[in-house]
Protein backbone atom coordinates (compact mmCIF):
# COMPACT_ATOMS: atom_id res chain seq x y z
CA UNK A 1 0.00 0.00 0.00
CA UNK A 2 2.65 2.58 0.29
CA UNK A 3 4.41 1.46 -2.24
CA UNK A 4 1.76 2.94 -4.63
CA UNK A 5 0.67 5.49 -2.69
CA UNK A 6 3.96 7.36 -2.89
CA UNK A 7 3.80 6.45 -6.51
CA UNK A 8 0.61 7.65 -6.77
CA UNK A 9 1.75 11.30 -4.64
CA UNK A 10 4.34 11.80 -7.57
CA UNK A 11 2.81 10.76 -10.78
CA UNK A 12 2.07 12.90 -13.60
CA UNK A 13 5.28 14.90 -12.84
CA UNK A 14 4.50 16.01 -9.36
CA UNK A 15 6.95 16.80 -6.67
CA UNK A 16 6.92 16.06 -3.24
CA UNK A 17 8.96 17.01 0.56
CA UNK A 18 9.17 13.67 2.74
CA UNK A 19 7.05 15.52 4.64
CA UNK A 20 4.70 16.21 2.70
CA UNK A 21 4.67 11.99 1.61
CA UNK A 22 4.36 11.69 5.54
CA UNK A 23 1.20 13.30 5.26
CA UNK A 24 -0.30 12.06 2.54
CA UNK A 25 0.21 8.81 4.21
CA UNK A 26 -1.29 9.57 6.71
CA UNK A 27 -4.52 10.93 5.55
CA UNK A 28 -4.88 7.82 3.31
CA UNK A 29 -4.34 5.34 6.17
CA UNK A 30 -7.37 6.53 8.27
CA UNK A 31 -9.34 6.67 5.47
CA UNK A 32 -8.35 2.70 4.39
CA UNK A 33 -7.71 2.20 8.18
CA UNK A 34 -4.27 1.16 8.57
CA UNK A 35 -1.30 2.37 9.75
CA UNK A 36 1.41 4.10 7.48
CA UNK A 37 3.54 5.80 9.39
CA UNK A 38 6.82 6.16 7.75
CA UNK A 39 10.44 6.60 9.13
CA UNK A 40 13.47 8.15 7.12
CA UNK A 41 15.18 5.01 6.74
CA UNK A 42 11.84 3.04 5.75
CA UNK A 43 11.21 5.36 3.49
CA UNK A 44 14.67 5.26 1.79
CA UNK A 45 13.94 1.63 1.71
CA UNK A 46 10.34 1.41 -0.06
CA UNK A 47 12.12 3.84 -2.40
CA UNK A 48 14.77 0.83 -3.36
CA UNK A 49 11.57 -1.30 -3.24
CA UNK A 50 10.09 0.36 -5.57
CA UNK A 51 12.75 0.54 -8.23
CA UNK A 52 13.57 -2.87 -8.16
CA UNK A 53 9.58 -4.10 -8.31
CA UNK A 54 8.05 -1.80 -10.57
CA UNK A 55 11.72 -0.36 -12.79
CA UNK A 56 10.49 3.07 -11.02
CA UNK A 57 13.21 5.35 -10.25
CA UNK A 58 12.58 7.71 -7.61
CA UNK A 59 14.81 10.77 -7.42
CA UNK A 60 15.40 13.61 -4.66
CA UNK A 61 16.45 17.26 -6.07
CA UNK A 62 17.93 19.86 -5.08
CA UNK A 63 14.98 21.13 -3.14
CA UNK A 64 14.68 18.43 -1.35
CA UNK A 65 11.88 17.55 -3.22
CA UNK A 66 11.46 14.15 -4.51
CA UNK A 67 10.04 12.83 -7.95
CA UNK A 68 9.55 9.97 -10.35
CA UNK A 69 13.12 10.56 -12.92
CA UNK A 70 11.79 7.55 -14.77
CA UNK A 71 9.31 4.78 -15.24
CA UNK A 72 11.31 1.69 -16.96
CA UNK A 73 7.74 0.33 -17.53
CA UNK A 74 5.51 1.53 -19.93
CA UNK A 75 2.95 4.66 -18.19
CA UNK A 76 0.02 2.69 -19.34
CA UNK A 77 0.62 -0.08 -17.69
CA UNK A 78 1.93 1.88 -14.10
CA UNK A 79 -1.69 3.55 -15.00
CA UNK A 80 -3.05 0.17 -14.83
CA UNK A 81 -1.30 -1.21 -11.65
CA UNK A 82 -2.74 2.02 -9.63
CA UNK A 83 -6.12 1.48 -10.89
CA UNK A 84 -6.02 -1.96 -10.28
CA UNK A 85 -5.01 -1.43 -6.74
CA UNK A 86 -7.71 0.77 -6.02
CA UNK A 87 -10.27 -1.36 -6.88
CA UNK A 88 -8.86 -4.20 -4.65
CA UNK A 89 -8.48 -2.10 -1.86
CA UNK A 90 -12.32 -0.95 -1.95
CA UNK A 91 -13.18 -4.73 -3.07
CA UNK A 92 -11.64 -5.55 0.15
CA UNK A 93 -14.17 -3.40 2.31
CA UNK A 94 -17.08 -4.66 0.79
CA UNK A 95 -18.16 -6.57 3.80
CA UNK A 96 -18.85 -2.77 4.73
CA UNK A 97 -20.06 -0.99 1.59
CA UNK A 98 -21.79 -4.01 -0.29
CA UNK A 99 -24.95 -2.12 -0.22
CA UNK A 100 -23.04 0.42 -2.25
CA UNK A 101 -21.31 -1.23 -4.97
CA UNK A 102 -22.69 -2.66 -7.76
CA UNK A 103 -20.46 -4.61 -9.90
CA UNK A 104 -21.49 -5.63 -13.77
CA UNK A 105 -22.63 -9.22 -13.51
CA UNK A 106 -20.44 -10.75 -16.50
CA UNK A 107 -19.00 -13.95 -17.33
CA UNK A 108 -15.39 -14.75 -16.53
CA UNK A 109 -12.64 -13.14 -19.25
CA UNK A 110 -10.16 -15.76 -19.10
CA UNK A 111 -7.59 -13.53 -17.09
CA UNK A 112 -6.82 -16.98 -14.86
CA UNK A 113 -4.50 -17.62 -18.30
CA UNK A 114 -2.63 -14.49 -18.18
CA UNK A 115 0.18 -15.90 -16.02
CA UNK A 116 0.81 -18.83 -17.99
CA UNK A 117 0.53 -16.95 -21.14
CA UNK A 118 3.36 -14.31 -20.52
CA UNK A 119 5.36 -17.13 -18.81
CA UNK A 120 5.20 -18.78 -22.57
CA UNK A 121 5.39 -15.13 -24.36
CA UNK A 122 8.89 -14.56 -22.71
CA UNK A 123 10.37 -17.75 -22.91
CA UNK A 124 8.76 -18.37 -26.49
CA UNK A 125 6.79 -21.63 -25.91
CA UNK A 126 4.61 -22.77 -28.33
CA UNK A 127 1.24 -23.28 -27.28
CA UNK A 128 -1.44 -25.74 -27.74
CA UNK A 129 -5.31 -24.97 -26.80
CA UNK A 130 -8.60 -25.37 -28.16
CA UNK A 131 -10.49 -22.53 -29.52
CA UNK A 132 -14.03 -22.23 -29.48
CA UNK A 133 -15.62 -19.30 -32.16
CA UNK A 134 -18.87 -17.72 -31.58
CA UNK A 135 -20.01 -18.85 -34.90
CA UNK A 136 -19.15 -22.46 -34.71
CA UNK A 137 -20.43 -25.18 -32.73
CA UNK A 138 -17.14 -26.89 -32.07
CA UNK A 139 -13.74 -26.15 -31.11
CA UNK A 140 -10.93 -26.16 -33.30
CA UNK A 141 -7.14 -27.28 -31.95
CA UNK A 142 -4.45 -24.67 -32.56
CA UNK A 143 -1.01 -24.99 -32.03
CA UNK A 144 0.78 -21.21 -31.74
CA UNK A 145 3.66 -19.04 -31.23
CA UNK A 146 2.28 -16.30 -28.70
CA UNK A 147 3.58 -12.82 -29.54
CA UNK A 148 1.52 -11.11 -26.94
CA UNK A 149 -1.38 -9.98 -25.06
CA UNK A 150 -4.02 -6.99 -25.93
CA UNK A 151 -6.72 -5.74 -24.16
CA UNK A 152 -10.44 -4.14 -25.78
CA UNK A 153 -13.19 -3.36 -24.38
CA UNK A 154 -12.38 -4.89 -21.14
CA UNK A 155 -11.64 -8.52 -22.62
CA UNK A 156 -8.29 -10.14 -23.14
CA UNK A 157 -6.65 -11.26 -26.22
CA UNK A 158 -3.69 -13.22 -26.99
CA UNK A 159 -1.68 -12.10 -30.29
CA UNK A 160 -0.05 -15.20 -31.92
CA UNK A 161 0.77 -16.92 -35.00
CA UNK A 162 -1.56 -19.64 -36.06
CA UNK A 163 0.69 -22.28 -37.09
CA UNK A 164 -1.98 -23.68 -39.38
CA UNK A 165 -1.88 -20.73 -42.11
CA UNK A 166 0.97 -18.69 -40.43
CA UNK A 167 -1.25 -15.82 -39.94
CA UNK A 168 -1.17 -13.72 -36.82
CA UNK A 169 -4.20 -13.89 -35.22
CA UNK A 170 -6.07 -12.53 -32.36
CA UNK A 171 -7.86 -15.24 -29.89
CA UNK A 172 -10.04 -14.39 -26.92
CA UNK A 173 -8.44 -15.52 -23.68
CA UNK A 174 -12.35 -16.42 -22.82
CA UNK A 175 -12.76 -18.66 -25.74
CA UNK A 176 -9.28 -20.58 -24.94
CA UNK A 177 -9.61 -24.16 -23.34
CA UNK A 178 -6.79 -27.02 -22.28
CA UNK A 179 -4.05 -24.55 -22.86
CA UNK A 180 -1.00 -26.49 -22.93
CA UNK A 181 2.50 -24.66 -22.69
CA UNK A 182 5.01 -27.05 -24.97
CA UNK A 183 8.85 -27.53 -24.44
CA UNK A 184 9.19 -26.36 -27.68
CA UNK A 185 10.43 -23.21 -28.50
CA UNK A 186 10.10 -20.98 -31.48
CA UNK A 187 12.23 -17.80 -32.84
CA UNK A 188 9.89 -14.35 -32.37
CA UNK A 189 9.96 -12.27 -35.42
CA UNK A 190 12.65 -9.51 -35.14
CA UNK A 191 10.12 -7.25 -37.07
CA UNK A 192 6.68 -7.66 -35.18
CA UNK A 193 5.51 -4.68 -33.18
CA UNK A 194 2.25 -5.23 -31.97
CA UNK A 195 1.69 -1.23 -32.08
CA UNK A 196 2.77 -0.78 -35.05
CA UNK A 197 0.55 -3.72 -35.98
CA UNK A 198 -2.72 -1.85 -34.38
CA UNK A 199 -1.97 1.63 -34.44
CA UNK A 200 -4.53 2.73 -37.13
CA UNK A 201 -7.23 0.15 -35.97
CA UNK A 202 -9.88 1.12 -33.61
CA UNK A 203 -10.52 -2.72 -31.49
CA UNK A 204 -8.32 -6.23 -32.48
CA UNK A 205 -9.27 -6.22 -36.36
CA UNK A 206 -6.07 -5.58 -38.26
CA UNK A 207 -5.97 -4.46 -41.73
CA UNK A 208 -2.47 -5.64 -42.94
CA UNK A 209 -1.63 -3.89 -46.35
CA UNK A 210 -4.03 -1.28 -46.24
CA UNK A 211 -3.87 2.33 -46.10
CA UNK A 212 -5.73 4.18 -43.12
CA UNK A 213 -8.46 6.71 -43.67
CA UNK A 214 -9.17 9.97 -42.74
CA UNK A 215 -12.21 10.18 -41.14
CA UNK A 216 -14.79 12.72 -40.21
CA UNK A 217 -17.87 12.61 -37.77
CA UNK A 218 -20.11 14.71 -35.95
CA UNK A 219 -21.61 13.90 -33.31
CA UNK A 220 -25.04 15.66 -30.97
CA UNK A 221 -23.17 18.15 -28.15
CA UNK A 222 -24.54 16.28 -25.62
CA UNK A 223 -22.51 12.74 -26.50
CA UNK A 224 -19.54 14.97 -27.63
CA UNK A 225 -19.21 15.31 -23.49
CA UNK A 226 -18.51 11.54 -23.46
CA UNK A 227 -16.23 11.38 -26.79
CA UNK A 228 -13.73 14.28 -25.76
CA UNK A 229 -13.70 12.84 -22.24
CA UNK A 230 -13.05 9.20 -23.69
CA UNK A 231 -11.71 9.56 -26.89
CA UNK A 232 -12.78 6.77 -29.48
CA UNK A 233 -8.46 6.70 -31.04
CA UNK A 234 -5.34 7.99 -30.31
CA UNK A 235 -5.34 9.73 -33.55
CA UNK A 236 -8.56 11.76 -32.06
CA UNK A 237 -8.50 15.31 -32.99
CA UNK A 238 -11.25 18.07 -32.65
CA UNK A 239 -12.41 20.20 -35.72
CA UNK A 240 -15.45 21.83 -34.49
CA UNK A 241 -16.69 22.18 -30.95
CA UNK A 242 -19.66 24.61 -30.26
CA UNK A 243 -23.57 24.42 -29.59
CA UNK A 244 -24.23 22.72 -32.74
CA UNK A 245 -21.96 19.64 -32.29
CA UNK A 246 -18.78 18.09 -31.74
CA UNK A 247 -16.84 17.47 -35.16
CA UNK A 248 -13.94 15.45 -34.57
CA UNK A 249 -11.12 13.76 -36.90
CA UNK A 250 -9.29 10.13 -37.10
CA UNK A 251 -6.99 7.84 -38.95
CA UNK A 252 -7.59 4.86 -38.91
CA UNK A 253 -8.88 1.55 -41.14
CA UNK A 254 -12.70 1.00 -41.74
CA UNK A 255 -13.06 -2.55 -39.94
CA UNK A 256 -16.02 -4.44 -38.82
CA UNK A 257 -15.59 -3.76 -35.11
CA UNK A 258 -15.19 0.46 -35.77
CA UNK A 259 -18.81 0.21 -37.53
CA UNK A 260 -20.08 -1.64 -34.55
CA UNK A 261 -18.90 1.27 -32.15
CA UNK A 262 -20.63 3.83 -34.76
CA UNK A 263 -23.59 2.05 -34.54
CA UNK A 264 -23.94 2.16 -30.96
CA UNK A 265 -23.99 5.87 -30.85
CA UNK A 266 -26.81 5.64 -33.23
CA UNK A 267 -28.91 9.05 -33.86
CA UNK A 268 -26.32 11.07 -32.22
CA UNK A 269 -23.75 10.58 -34.85
CA UNK A 270 -23.27 11.23 -38.09
CA UNK A 271 -20.00 9.83 -41.17
CA UNK A 272 -18.98 13.30 -42.58
CA UNK A 273 -16.43 11.54 -44.74
CA UNK A 274 -15.43 9.06 -46.73
CA UNK A 275 -18.10 7.93 -48.44
CA UNK A 276 -17.32 4.12 -48.16
CA UNK A 277 -17.93 4.49 -44.55
CA UNK A 278 -21.16 6.23 -45.34
CA UNK A 279 -22.28 3.55 -47.20
CA UNK A 280 -21.77 0.79 -44.45
CA UNK A 281 -23.31 2.53 -41.75
CA UNK A 282 -26.36 3.17 -44.39
CA UNK A 283 -26.55 -0.39 -45.19
CA UNK A 284 -26.19 -1.53 -41.94
CA UNK A 285 -29.26 0.59 -40.30
CA UNK A 286 -31.41 -0.21 -43.81
CA UNK A 287 -30.76 -4.65 -42.62
CA UNK A 288 -31.87 -3.12 -38.94
CA UNK A 289 -35.01 -1.80 -40.12
CA UNK A 290 -35.79 -4.55 -41.96
CA UNK A 291 -36.44 -6.76 -39.02
CA UNK A 292 -38.92 -4.18 -38.05
CA UNK A 293 -41.27 -4.43 -41.35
Amino acid sequence: MRHNLIRRKLQNGREASFNEICDYLKQEAELAGEDLDISKRTFQRDLNDIRTLYDIDIQCNSNHLYYIADEGIQPEVNTRMLEAFDLYNSLKMAEGVSPFIYLEKRRPQGTEHIYGLLHAIQNHRLLRFDYQKFWEDEPTARITEPYGLKEFKSRWYLLAKDRKDNNVKTFGLDRMQNIEITREKFTQPKDFDADKMFSHCFGIISAPGKKPQEIILSFHPEQGQYIKTYPLHESQEIIKDNGDELQIKLTLHVTRDFIMELLSHGEWMKVISPDNLKSEVCKAYSAALKQYK
